[in-house]
């Protein structure tokens, strides 16, 4: 009997133990009063959150990335022509994050930023670039060891006089690389072979997307058979099948817009729930919602609720563990908005709860221990 009862708390205090997830945040510096990235203690049950730890004096890391094993944090520095990428080691029980060490990123402004087990690859917004950096065994990074530099331009002379690359992201099974390209209106994919030095990425072919369109941000679904892109400047969203590496257009859809909309567009980013039924997405500019679609089998969507951010300016957002709940980050109004998620519909109802902080970039989600 005592020994059943030893084991019934165990199991309790395991369980219990679930309901707290670190929530990373990456912020802008030159905003407001941020310090950098911090990380928040919350409670998926009760939506509860305590600051555990920041950095200090690190410059504008935007966007984040984190290892796999969950031992170390990488971020972007977005500073102009002194841009570059941080290396920390992260402690999830306490949030701390050390320092290990900073590169030039090879490239103006770098907003997007992944990893793997090798290596940590960015997007070079103004620079107009992607840059490799190998993990050293310490999880801090060599110089870039390879730079890929973009061309061409579109037709909306204000935003895309040149390359703008504004995300990486590796195809499911980590063989190919896409980079969707704001400025030149395409989907640049290469080919991925980890080891391979100053030829890591090789190119493989270019998409060419719809003039002034403005590719943002991509999203595969969770079985790696359909893309799907979200376009800044119109937001416009276009699925795609992916089979034998090739891309297919089977449905050219928009983000979701008020009645008689004029207003200026800012689709930002896009992510599927956890059980890959429903995929959502930001808009900004003079919008400032976050939408709802369907998934169906065929990987065509449909709208399902669009509704306000309670904020300005939701760059990024992020679904918790357990398919609950959405944060977006608020950046203009310094707030991160929850959001409940009804699992069966995909609708989503504004908790009132909110966390404040200085210009909300990246919202990520690790364990706590």
């Amino acid at each position: 009997m005592k020994l059943a009862k030893a084991l019934l708390l165990f199991a309790f205090m395991n369980a219990a133990a679930q309901d707290n997830y670190n929530l990373i945040v990456g912020t802008y510096t030159n905003t407001c009063a941020s310090k950098g990235i911090y990380v928040y203690d919350f409670n998926v049950n009760t939506l509860e959150f305590k600051l555990k730890s920041n950095t200090d004096g690190v410059i504008n890391p935007s966007y984040l990335t984190v290892s796999t094993d969950k031992k170390f944090v990488y971020s972007v520095n977005e500073d102009g022509r002194n841009s570059s990428v941080s290396a920390f080691k992260y402690a999830p029980a306490t949030g701390k994050l050390d320092p290990l060490n900073k590169k030039d990123s090879k490239g103006a402004d770098p907003c997007y930023i992944i990893n793997d087990d090798k290596n940590v690859i960015v997007a070079n917004y103004s620079g107009g670039s992607i840059a490799v950096f190998e993990k050293k065994s310490d999880g801090s990074l060599t110089d870039a060891k390879q730079v890929v530099k973009h061309s061409g331009t579109g037709p909306d002379k204000t935003r895309q006089e040149a390359p703008h690359p504004h995300m990486v992201y590796l195809s499911p099974d980590k063989k190919v690389l896409f980079v969707t390209d704001l400025g030149a209106d395409k989907i640049f994919m290469y080919t991925y072979n980890p080891n391979g030095g100053d030829k890591t990425l090789i190119f493989k072919d270019a998409i060419t997307i719809k003039a002034g369109s403005g590719p943002r941000h991509i999203a595969f679904n969770p079985n790696g058979t359909f893309i799907y892109l979200l376009n800044e400047l119109d937001g416009s969203l276009v699925v795609f099948d992916y089979v034998d590496d090739k891309l297919t257009q089977i449905q050219d859809t928009t983000v979701g817009f008020p009645e008689n909309f004029m207003a200026k567009n800012g689709a930002a980013h896009i992510q599927f729930s956890n059980d890959g039924k429903y995929m959502y997405a930001t808009n900004r500019g003079d919008v400032n919602t976050i939408s709802a679609f369907r998934v169906h089998a065929n990987g065509r969507i449909n709208l399902v609720q669009q509704i306000s951010t309670q904020g300005s300016g939701p760059r990024n957002f992020t679904i918790d563990p357990t398919d609950s709940y959405i944060l977006v980050g608020n950046q203009n109004t310094n707030n991160i908005t929850i959001f409940k998620r009804d699992k069966s519909t995909g609708m989503l109802t504004d908790t009132k709860k909110k966390i404040e902080l200085c210009s909300p970039v990246c919202l990520l989600f690790t364990q706590n221990k």
